[in-house]
């Protein structure tokens, strides 16, 4: 199983680098260059009214693809690959000296419930996956399995991102040295490429510059952000292991680098860079012993939480809110479930059975936050911290209400569950510890349309879902000092 947050009960011991910052230093760049905008995905404004999904009364593409059914998902998959041709053959020459992008020599759909084929030296029986292979420079996708399962739970435009990392690949094939790719270049850096390759196509998408598809910039694009919690690394694998992809924290970083950069920033991604900015690289020995997810209505963890939070912005000096079982409700009949922040009396009120839901991880093979689903116990301490967070910035003076405030909120969430990073044992009173996979349930928590950890006093949520993951990515790589320099 995997670790949670407050399974781990290291003592709570002040950040050596916090140097009076409540967050973790790490070096290195933490979110996509420019400002960040509440209304937009890096200046592209947020409308919501526009669709997503394939295009409609647009011919097919027309690339040869050996084994296709000509069915729904191949169709799908063969106007997602033609378009990611087209991108390439414009913007190789254009960002790369001028050279010329390639076709692939092979394009093979497959059933991964059907009859079996060998591709890249392997059997496709039971293979639920799409990859690259350099051996036969070929792109290869099962559509029994994963293309259906990848369009109901996410959408189509999930299927077009998963090819387009798969593109991601064969790009790096092409460019070699320019890409900074040779046979001895770790797993984690071509992973991490591909899904940057791929977030600089879906800026092309949303630009509308796609013969077969659009995208939403708001709602649609949260989807295919929220893909990578479902095909990210399993938590505790090792970023320095052969074969690791990464966490969705760290994959949703590439995506929006390449989306705001373009891809010669992809081009870029080495092994240097991504070390000292991968958040979480191994399970530690406290993860291993410890295991489970962490019992929300627990009065001890609410304790504990509790105390991570004061000792996290002590700081700032501000008086910190009482946490209470109220059903989220105040006084003054205001309520934000499934928890709310009362100003008048300085308390989080806090509705214990909504947040269990929450905290409940979703099985395997469902989406997080859909139909009833949670996502695991650090999103539900996640929207308390987002309201207590809200104490905090009230003590400084600055509005409670709008856009501002949900950047800043989500900030200090960031900021707050940096601190909880290598607590070690110390006077033995116990803490709270972040464990390997928890910022992916952050990230999934910050993309579902009612979560509080991007939201005002009123709970009125920021628009863009990709501003939402900046935020919260400044305060975890800034600390506070980064979210007052940023969100002032």
């Amino acid at each position: 199983m995997r670790i949670r947050i407050a399974a781990t009960l290291a003592a709570a011991a002040m950040l050596a680098t916090q140097l009076g910052a409540c967050g973790k230093t790490i070096t290195g760049t933490p979110r996509a260059v420019g400002d960040i905008d509440a209304g937009t995905a890096a200046g592209i404004p947020i409308d919501n009214s526009k669709p997503s999904g394939p295009k409609q009364g647009v011919p097919d593409g027309s690339l040869n693809v050996e084994n296709a059914d000509n069915g729904e998902m191949d169709k799908l998959a063969i106007n997602a690959l033609s378009d990611v041709y087209d991108y390439w053959a414009e913007q190789m020459p254009a960002e790369f000296d001028g050279q010329k992008f390639e076709p692939l020599k092979r394009l093979v759909s497959y059933d991964s419930n059907g009859t079996a084929m060998k591709i890249c030296n392997a059997s496709t029986a039971k293979s639920v996956n799409a990859f690259y292979c350099s051996l036969d420079d070929s792109v290869s996708w099962d559509r029994g399995v994963l293309l259906p399962m990848l369009n109901k739970q996410f959408g189509p435009m999930s299927v077009v991102a998963v090819l387009a990392h798969e593109m991601g690949h064969a790009v790096q094939f092409r460019l070699g040295k320019k890409s900074n790719i040779s046979q001895a270049t770790p797993t984690i850096v071509k992973e991490q490429q591909a899904d940057c390759y791929t977030g600089a196509f879906f800026r092309h998408v949303a630009e509308g510059k796609s013969k077969h598809f659009e995208i939403n910039v708001g709602k649609g694009l949260n989807q295919v952000l929220a893909t990578m919690f479902f095909i990210r690394d399993p938590a505790g694998l090792s970023a320095n292991k052969q074969g690791a992809h990464g966490l969705a924290f760290d994959r949703v970083f590439a995506f929006q680098a390449g989306f705001t950069e373009g891809p010669r920033r992809c081009a870029k991604m080495d092994p240097d860079e991504i070390n000292s900015r991968i958040a979480e690289k191994e399970r530690n020995t406290q993860d291993e012993q410890a295991g489970g997810q962490a019992d929300v209505t627990d009065k001890k963890n609410l304790g504990l939480l509790r105390k991570s939070l004061d000792e996290a912005f002590k700081r700032t000096g501000a008086a910190p809110p009482e946490i209470k079982d109220n059903g989220a409700k105040c006084a003054d009949g205001s309520s934000t479930p499934p928890a709310t922040y009362c100003a008048e009396e300085n308390i989080v009120s806090i509705d214990l059975g909504a947040l269990k839901k929450i905290a409940t991880p979703p099985k395997r093979g469902q989406e997080p936050g859909e139909d009833g689903n949670g996502i695991g116990d650090f999103a539900a301490f996640a929207e308390i911290a987002s309201r207590y967070s809200l104490a905090i910035q009230k003590s400084v003076g600055v509005s409670l209400e709008g856009e501002k405030t949900g950047l800043r909120t989500a900030c200090l969430t960031g900021a707050w569950s940096a601190f909880t990073v290598d607590k070690v044992p110390s006077d033995g009173d116990g803490g709270l510890h972040i464990a390997v996979g928890d910022l992916d349930e952050a990230v999934a928590e910050l993309l579902q349309d009612t979560s509080l950890i991007a939201a005002d006093v009123k709970g009125v949520q920021i628009p863009s879902g990709f501003a939402r993951v900046e935020a919260f990515r400044v305060g975890y790589f800034d600390g506070d000092k980064g979210c007052a320099t940023q969100f002032s």
